[in-house]
């Protein structure tokens, strides 16, 4: 049996984040995390981490799309928080960011790394932004940097 798995060590790659500037308060912890993340766990040089700031969740596929487009990031990390409110539009803002995101990932070949939280409540976003339930933007740089080194053994 053949099995591929690959560490989180990532020096010489080159990462953009995409992140969202609504919801600020909590976005600037995740944002924190990530880079944290990349520079200790991956090893990735501060000139290797472009960060790219979008109005909203809504416009980090578009951004993230043409940083795909440039050919000049190993992955790219969507960092942003959708905070429910009393419309729906909570679920327009939050499935289109998703999908949008995905359809990156695929259409370039690169991975884009999830982390725009979608919460019912602020104190939701809140844990998830480095209290009771860690940082979901950590998490989303692990992810990103995994999967660098993933496909390059494929």
């Amino acid at each position: 049996m053949n099995v591929i798995e690959a560490g989180i060590a990532a020096p010489g790659k080159k990462f953009a984040l995409v992140v969202s500037r609504f919801n600020h308060f909590v976005v600037d912890s995740l944002l924190d995390g990530a880079v944290t993340t990349l520079k200790h766990y991956g090893q990735v040089a501060d000139d290797a981490i472009t960060v790219v700031k979008a109005p909203g969740a809504y416009e980090l596929p578009l951004v993230a799309r043409r940083l795909a487009a440039s050919g000049n990031y190993d992955a790219i990390i969507a960092i942003g928080a959708v905070i429910r409110g009393g419309t729906p539009h909570f679920d327009f803002v939050a499935g289109e960011c998703n999908s949008g995101l995905s359809r990156v990932m695929h259409e370039f070949d690169i991975p884009v790394a999830n982390g725009v939280i979608t919460t019912d409540t602020i104190e939701q976003a809140i844990e998830r932004s480095g209290t009771k339930a860690g940082n979901k933007g950590s998490e989303a740089a692990l992810s990103a940097l995994e999967m660098v080194n993933v496909l390059e053994q494929l």
